[in-house]
């Protein structure tokens, strides 16, 4: 292994980052082009913690036996239960409670199998493990993601030659970086999705960043509240809030997402969303296909709510259709992707009008109109209301009672 091999394999490993390569892609490719440099490596182990809603971090897999195995496995929190037992035999923690950057264990010469999978492996036919450790500086961390860890493995009877593990410790750094890079554009796809929607994120990580640039479009619009949210959070304890507000927000937003609509915002209890489409009817009738599915999913997430002993609810839900301006609205340092215009304030006073009428499910006169016949014939109007704000009387409407089953129950 020259110098020349190391400074072409941290080349190749950089231009895979530029080409926007995925962790899993930049580990393989890396792998590969040091076996055609001689190193005999059979397995390559990449982990990195993340910044994510639900999963601490990711490690990615490669095998050069083509044997099946999981390329990603996403963990979740390193500080209980069996992900915690896993991390602290691992020799990743060794390295870092004891501030070292590197570890060795020659397995066909007699060294111990003190970490994890070391004694699977060595029974495996692996001869010799390499772990390394690459720490970012305190300004170059975001969440979690605070060092790189990798580990390699060669089935050669003798093992890695020192050479061989002088250049993968000099290879180390590249591979770091080009995959905290990849890491990194990925935590911000994840942020942005998960705090602005996923059609809102993709646009402004597309570069639709700039204040006041928004364009006038048609769509259904979804308000949904939840009823009696205010009793219950001055009767329930004050650490029965937050999970509430979860478990009826991952309903709403499960049967949203699942008929192709957009959470925009959440507002304390309340989800504001669209649904578009090139025919306004596909829109209603998605919308209508996702009020089914959120009530379904409601009348199970209440039977076992109640069976813990913890409050329910249910949401009442306006829809309506009409233009709206969707982009940023805002100051210049505080920006929010959204929907604003007349429109969005009328679908939240149809909303409200549920609780005077006592419907889970009202839609404006313009969203029955243009609603396909057959959903249409469900429809059964409510009557003709003065909505507050709002410059003109709406007839109101809502699905046969009938048709609601027993959700409020």
């Amino acid at each position: 292994m020259t110098d020349a091999d190391v400074e072409r394999i941290a080349n190749r490993v950089i231009a895979r980052g530029l080409d926007g390569a995925s962790e899993p892609e930049i580990l393989r490719g890396f792998a590969l082009t040091c076996r055609d440099a001689g190193i005999d490596l059979s397995r390559a182990m990449v982990i990195a913690d993340t910044l994510h809603p639900v999963y601490e971090g990711r490690a990615f897999r490669w095998r050069a036996d083509g044997a099946d195995e999981t390329t990603v496995v996403e963990y979740g929190s390193s500080s209980s239960g069996e992900v915690a037992d896993n991390w602290r035999q691992s020799a990743f923690h060794h390295l870092l409670v004891t501030e070292t950057s590197f570890l060795r264990r020659r397995l066909a010469h007699g060294d111990p199998t003190d970490f994890g999978a070391l004694a699977a492996m060595k029974a495996d036919g692996e001869t010799d493990f390499l772990a390394f450790s690459q720490q970012f500086a305190t300004d170059g961390r975001m969440g979690e993601l605070d060092a790189i860890y990798s580990s390699w493995t060669t089935r050669r009877p003798e093992g890695f030659s020192d050479a061989e593990v002088d250049a993968l410790a000099r290879l180390m750094p590249a591979l770091a970086l080009t995959l905290k890079c990849a890491s990194l554009a990925r935590i911000a796809g994840t942020l942005v999705e998960v705090y602005l929607g996923r059609d809102a994120g993709r646009r402004v990580l597309a570069g639709r960043i700039a204040r006041g640039v928004a364009e006038r479009i048609s769509a259904v619009l979804w308000f949904s509240d939840l009823r009696g949210y205010t009793t219950i959070t001055d009767s329930a304890e004050p650490d029965e809030i937050i999970p509430l507000l979860n478990d009826y927000a991952d309903v709403v937003i499960s049967a949203i997402h699942q008929h192709g609509g957009e959470v925009l915002k959440l507002i304390g209890d309340g989800t504001l969303a669209i649904f578009r489409a090139d025919d306004p009817a596909d829109a209603c009738t998605r919308a209508l296909a996702a009020e089914a599915t959120m009530r379904s999913a409601v009348r199970v997430l209440n039977a076992r709510r109640a069976d813990a002993g913890h409050p329910t609810t249910v949401p009442y839900l306006g829809l309506h259709v009409g233009e709206v301006f969707y982009g940023n609205i805002g100051s210049d340092d505080r920006l929010d992707f959204t929907v604003v215009g007349p429109a969005v304030n009328e679908v939240s006073r149809v909303a409200s009008m549920c609780r005077s009428v006592d419907r889970l499910l009202l839609v404006s006169e313009d969203f029955c109109r243009v609603t396909p016949a057959e959903a249409r014939a469900r429809l059964v109007s409510v009557g003709r209301f003065a909505l507050r704000g709002v410059g003109r009387a709406q007839e109101l409407f809502t699905l046969d009672p009938a048709l609601l089953g027993e959700a409020g129950a």
